[in-house]
């Protein structure tokens, strides 16, 4: 019986990684660049304020599985020295956006709930605390409070 050589796909693959490019540095954004439908967002911003909307016990308490957990939702305003917009905590988030904390938010996205933006971060994203941030935040100016309409082009 006789061995095989390796496909040309493998030695392919094993050249391709020789030469991957690195990772891209993070680019931050002020909130008054947030544009509805967008996402990819990275930012530092204060906590202004925390409201739980939905603490919710699991339907099933007998159940040991990951779904066994609270389902819980806060609504957060955030903000930096340019504006704030509403954000939505889920889980283990709504722990970490306590009223004065400052965190890092990466690749959040912009959502529209009842014609207003809303931010939020899914599994693909990260909120983490860091050290407390020295600007003012600008409260004056609040995204979130924006109302779109949807309009419909007809060609």
């Amino acid at each position: 019986m006789a061995t095989k050589a390796p496909s040309t796909a493998t030695q392919q693959h094993s050249g391709a990684a020789a030469t991957k490019p690195g990772l891209r540095k993070p680019v931050f954004v002020k909130v008054e660049s947030l544009k509805p439908g967008t996402n990819g967002h990275n930012m530092v911003v204060k906590v202004v304020s925390s409201s739980t909307v939905l603490d919710k016990k699991p339907r099933n308490p007998t159940y040991r599985g990951p779904q066994n957990l609270n389902t819980k939702i806060a609504e957060c305003l955030i903000g930096d020295e340019t504006g704030t917009i509403l954000f939505t905590a889920r889980n283990n988030q709504v722990d970490l956006m306590k009223p004065g904390n400052t965190v890092i938010i990466r690749n959040a996205k912009i959502d529209m709930f009842k014609g207003s933006m809303r931010m939020a971060v899914d599994k693909w994203g990260l909120v983490e605390i860091t050290e407390p941030a020295t600007f003012e935040v600008k409260e004056d100016n609040n995204l979130s409070l924006v109302e779109y309409e949807l309009v419909s082009v007809a060609e």
